[in-house]
C-alpha cells in the first residue's frame, strides 16, 4: 500500500519562506513522477509543480515560477517544495501526489496516490 505523508506546513507572513516535504512509503519512489497541488477554501485543486522521475526535470504553474522550487531525494523517498516570497494568495492546503509514469500532468485525476495535505497560511 502506497502512502504519502506531507509535513512542514504552517503560518507565515507575506515575504517569508517555507518548505513542505512529502515522504512516500510502500512503493517504488524512484519510478514516480511527483507533484504538488493546492486547494484553497471553495476552490478547485490546482497544479503547483511536478518533477519527473530519473533526472527530475521540473514543471511549474506560472504563478509560482521563480518563487517555488520542487526537488526530490530518491534515497530518502522524499519530494520537497521550497516556497519563497510567499503571498497571501498562496494560502491553501498543499497536497503531494504520485504518478507511476515518466510524464507529468497538471490534472489531478491523472495521479494515482495522494497525501492527506498540509495547511499553508500566509498572512498579509
Amino acid at each position: 500500500q502506497v502512502q504519502l505523508v506531507e509535513s512542514g506546513g504552517g503560518l507565515v507572513q507575506a515575504g517569508d519562506s517555507l518548505r513542505v516535504s512529502c515522504t512516500v512509503s510502500g512503493g517504488t519512489f524512484s519510478t514516480y513522477t511527483m507533484a504538488w497541488f493546492r486547494q484553497a477554501p471553495g476552490k478547485e485543486r490546482d497544479f503547483v509543480a511536478a518533477i519527473k522521475r530519473g533526472v527530475g526535470f521540473p514543471y511549474y504553474q506560472n504563478s509560482v515560477k521563480g518563487r517555488f522550487t520542487i526537488s526530490r531525494d530518491n534515497a530518502k523517498n522524499t519530494v520537497y517544495l521550497q516556497m519563497n516570497s510567499l503571498k497571501p494568495e498562496d494560502t491553501a492546503v498543499y497536497y503531494c501526489a504520485a504518478r507511476d509514469s515518466n510524464y507529468y500532468s497538471a490534472g489531478p485525476n491523472d495521479y494515482d496516490y495522494w497525501g492527506q495535505g498540509t495547511q499553508v497560511t500566509v498572512s498579509s
